[in-house]
């Protein structure tokens, strides 16, 4: 053959090969998915735990419901030293309550997030949660709202409040979902940078110990989740929700270990926190916090000024830590930090007892019903529902259902059946 171009042969072999390399690669079968992680919990087990971490949560936010945002000296003069569900004289809020003079049991936003949130993951077929999901959700909540305050005419004066309190109260959620929903990256950091007027408030902490569920005895997965699903926290405000979340995971399996739901606060760190250039991981140092608060009265304490037992969970000593607690006051009564030392430090003093926790919170004043509420939710999963107080949660099943239309006993069990089909358990 005539100008035949060795060079030119061995190029066109090799392009051929190639093709036929990338051919076999496209037409080579996907690797099925990898099968469910195992759930790490009895049928039984689990259907405590979620009810326990849903009504444990809902408990400690009708306790601290009646003087939410109050100072210690006015729920002094009002309830004395509370120490059970009491029914408020107060008025209505966005983020509160939206019923005047509810009985004792009657619920605010952080029950509201819980059954928002329990809504959203009953339609996610997969454990890997997916966060554009959850802020449309979040959004289609807000414009049902709006469309039900579009009907109105004005001469429904009451009505018409109500349906204002229900928009309000997701309006800055709003915003920020919305630029997430047009993936607009800028209108997204200008709406979270706005969130709140751009206080770290504690979002994600009012919703991801419900994340936390989805993943009993694996706290890792569930920080990573509930990371993910932070979309409107601000700074280390996201790790404080995401640890929320792994907290509430291994409380479920951790066998009345609190050194075992403790440990997570150090050993789960997917997003590198302590290797933070200069500052390190800010709620490790808020732990760290808690932990010299409650040391520091503990030591203090004569040995007869303790109950039998030694339980220093007493309203006089619990005025001692109230006091050094004061000294860590954030502008904010909602900030995250400020809210996550409170949570840390009732849990830490009163041995992860729920009554006493939540006792110790509601009495301390400032965002009380939010730090009862992640307290609750977190004990609530240790403890199971059966070991919660019969009629604290009786009251608050009840007063939710028939006075809130929240059927907290249906969502938990609705919730059981999913995380059971996500796991393959019959």
């Amino acid at each position: 053959m005539k100008n035949f171009n060795p060079f030119f042969f061995l190029f066109l072999c090799y392009c051929i090969g190639a093709c036929s390399t990338d051919r076999q690669a496209q037409e080579k079968p996907l690797k099925p998915k990898e099968s469910p992680v195992p759930l790490l919990i009895e049928k039984d087990e689990l259907e405590d735990r979620v009810k326990g971490m849903l009504i444990g949560s809902a408990i400690g936010d009708a306790m601290g419901a009646p003087t939410e945002m109050w100072s210690r000296e006015e729920i002094k003069l009002e309830y004395g030293w509370v120490s059970q569900l009491e029914d408020m004289v107060r008025e209505v809020s966005p983020e509160g309550t939206w019923k005047v003079n509810l009985p004792a049991g009657g619920t605010t936003d952080d029950t509201r997030w819980k059954k928002l949130v329990f809504e959203y993951l009953q339609k996610q077929d997969e454990l890997t949660l997916d966060p554009l999901q959850f802020s449309a959700h979040v959004l289609a909540e807000y414009e049902r709202y709006f469309e039900d305050f579009k009907k109105l005419r004005p001469d429904q004066t009451e009505s018409l409040e109500y349906a204002n309190l229900r928009v309000l109260w997701l309006q800055e959620w709003y915003k920020v979902s919305l630029a997430l929903q047009e993936d607009d990256l800028m209108a997204y950091q200008q709406a979270l940078g706005k969130f709140y007027g751009g206080e770290m408030v504690c979002a994600g902490l009012l919703y991801a110990p419900a994340i936390g569920l989805l993943y009993p005895g694996q706290p890792e997965m569930a920080y990573e989740q509930a990371f993910n699903l932070s979309l409107y926290d601000l700074g280390y405000a996201r790790d404080i929700s995401a640890l929320s979340a792994a907290m509430t995971a291994a409380a479920m399996t951790a066998e009345n270990s609190p050194e075992k739901v403790l440990e997570i606060l150090r050993s789960v760190d997917p997003e590198g926190y302590f290797k933070s250039r200069l500052v390190g991981r800010s709620s490790y140092r808020i732990l760290k916090t808690a932990q010299s608060i409650v040391e520091k009265v503990k030591s203090s304490l004569q040995i007869d000024n303790a109950p039998e037992g030694g339980n220093p969970a007493t309203s006089e000593n619990m005025q001692l830590a109230f006091a050094l607690l004061d000294q860590h006051l954030q502008d904010m009564p909602f900030h995250a930090g400020e809210i996550h030392l409170q949570v840390l430090t009732a849990m830490l003093f009163c041995d992860f007892d729920f009554e006493n926790t939540l006792i110790f919170l509601v009495n301390f004043g400032r965002d009380n019903d939010t730090t009862a509420a992640v307290a609750g939710a977190i004990l609530g999963a240790f403890h199971g529902f059966e070991k919660l107080p019969e009629t604290m949660k009786s009251q608050v099943i009840g007063v939710n259902k028939n006075q809130l239309g929240i059927d907290l006993t249906g969502l938990a069990e609705k919730q059981v059946a999913h995380i059971l089909a996500l796991y393959g358990v019959k």
